[in-house]
């Protein structure tokens, strides 16, 4: 395999930044786009808004924007992006209605598998860190969206759908310039995150922010005033987001290269290393992949929002919320005591996809099916479905320990910190465990690490699941919890009686992720 530092599938124009920095030239390329982008979004909100241009006009600049972002950073490669964003048109134009989202997800996914391929079998690892297949892989999360909420709207009556699904559903089929600007605009064609079709067109034709101000007002019987008020100005978001980058860029920059994933799978190291300095290796290391990860989800956040796009609603401080799109809660992730609640903090927006077009209209064996699922539209490194099918027996395991044990512990404070502590670490360690064979990406690092771990967390998952099986929450409670239920209703109920609790803020954006 040749070194890729300094080549890349795109332009060639930065190759001198790129040898300056010492930095990878498709990544210049993508980070070079994405703050160009950020400066195009500004002017996009305020040059090009609704009261300045027409919707086709904004759909125009937003997908010629992007397409020239795909051509720059992966050249004729993007030309896999554009044919399955058209077929995928084709399809939800000339196809029976009635099955337009089994075949959408059969060609989407189809052809990303196929792409995924060519990354291990022809290119043999060595594709590039910010190959196509990242944009291929956000345009089919919302090629299937659609063609879900198409279904939706045009085949199911009301009454078969969820209150989420009524509130996105689709009844009209989109024109050709509304699909290419949905799937291709340049505030997320780049690194997402996937959005809503309607919430999209909301945004593109003024509605987005006055919409949700009402929709506010309404459920509070206009007791807020929040549909009276000018259009917040999403500038204080995202600058507080571009500082997060900041940061996450240092540490990525002096942590993330001083402790490498490889390490952990060399032999010299996993021959003589004491198990508990293995062990904490892999907990910091894992640690210390994170941020770049983080960087590239908020600076995508920071785009959209800087051209007005992923408002949310009012806080109850009255301060404007913009984490609509939001791909990743950092302090929720690092602060995790579930596997669950990790899972929910990290890429969220994923998750949502998966649970809209998978979990929630799984007959059964919805878990597994979710998890295979999020394997296949990563790709077919093997490291992938080690990192997901070894999830399965953890999220039991850890559902059925919550369910089980629990309990025991709300009734006094210090129990409860005690085993918040405790849950924590398992939880960040489990998550170590389970995420490693994913950046890992071959069988036999994957072999090697789990070998030199003695396979621990799944032993003791599965003995976990076993021994606890069919084990519940006693029916009664403790006279502390339900004093502390009962306050928490009376609090609740004094709240939703001057305001209904659907026009207070939604803090957390995991509620419609995968159980």
């Amino acid at each position: 395999m040749g070194d890729t530092t300094f080549t890349t599938t795109g332009s060639r124009w930065l190759l001198p930044v790129s040898e300056f920095l010492r930095f990878p030239l498709d990544q210049v390329n993508f980070l070079a786009c994405q703050l160009f982008a950020l400066i195009a979004a500004f002017w996009f909100r305020l040059y090009l808004s609704p009261g300045h241009a027409n919707p086709l006009v904004r759909h125009a600049v937003a997908t010629l924007l992007g397409i020239a972002f795909l051509i720059f950073c992966f050249g004729w490669y993007s030309a896999h992006i554009l044919t399955v964003v058209v077929a995928s048109y084709l399809i939800i134009v000339q196809a029976d209605i009635n099955n337009v989202h089994r075949y959408t997800m059969v060609t989407a996914m189809g052809y990303l598998t196929a792409c995924q391929v060519s990354r291990v079998f022809i290119f043999n690892y060595g594709i590039l860190s910010t190959d196509f297949s990242g944009p291929l892989m956000i345009v089919t999360q919302k090629i299937t969206t659609l063609a879900f909420q198409l279904h939706d709207g045009m085949c199911k009556k009301p009454e078969e759908l969820t209150p989420e699904q009524r509130l996105l559903s689709i009844s009209v089929r989109p024109s050709f310039i509304e699909y290419l600007s949905y799937n291709l605009n340049f505030l997320s064609v780049l690194v997402g995150p996937c959005n809503d079709y309607n919430d999209y067109i909301d945004f593109i034709e003024g509605r987005h922010i006055s919409r949700r101000l009402r929709r506010h007002s309404e459920t509070c019987n206009g007791q807020n005033g929040f549909d009276k008020i000018p259009d917040p100005s999403p500038l204080l978001a995202v600058c507080q987001k571009l500082l997060v980058c900041s940061g996450c860029m240092l540490s990525f920059l002096t942590v993330t290269r001083a402790l490498p994933i490889a390490y952990n799978v060399d032999p010299d190291f996993v021959n003589h290393a004491p198990f508990l300095t293995r062990l904490t290796y892999a907990f910091f290391s894992i640690q210390a992949a994170r941020p770049k990860f983080y960087f590239a989800w908020t600076l995508a956040d920071a785009v959209n929002n800087a051209a007005g796009y992923g408002f949310l609603g009012m806080e109850v401080n009255g301060k404007p919320s913009w984490n609509l799109i939001c791909n990743v809660n950092i302090l929720g992730i690092e602060t995790a005591t579930s596997f669950k609640t990790f899972i929910d903090n990290w890429n969220i927006r994923t998750g949502v996809w998966l649970k809209t077009v998978c979990y929630d209209r799984a007959p059964k064996h919805r878990l597994a099916l979710t998890f295979l699922l999020s394997a296949l539209w990563h790709g077919v490194y093997p490291g992938y479905y080690f990192t997901f099918l070894t999830a399965i027996p953890i999220t039991m395991a850890a559902r059925t320990v919550r369910k089980s044990v629990r309990h025991y512990f709300l009734g006094f404070r210090g129990l409860k910190l005690g085993y918040d502590v405790l849950t924590w670490a398992a939880t960040q360690l489990a998550i170590c465990y389970t995420v490693m064979p994913f950046l890992l990406l071959a069988v036999e690092p994957t072999l090697v690490y789990y070998r030199s771990m003695y396979f621990h967390v799944h032993i003791i998952s599965i003995l976990a699941a076993i021994a606890l099986h069919g084990k519940h929450k006693p029916e009664e409670l403790s006279a502390s919890t339900t004093k502390t239920r009962s306050s928490t209703s009376s609090s609740s109920s004094s709240l939703s009686s001057s305001c209904p609790a659907e026009c207070q803020p939604v803090h957390s954006i995991n509620n419609n992720k995968v159980d």
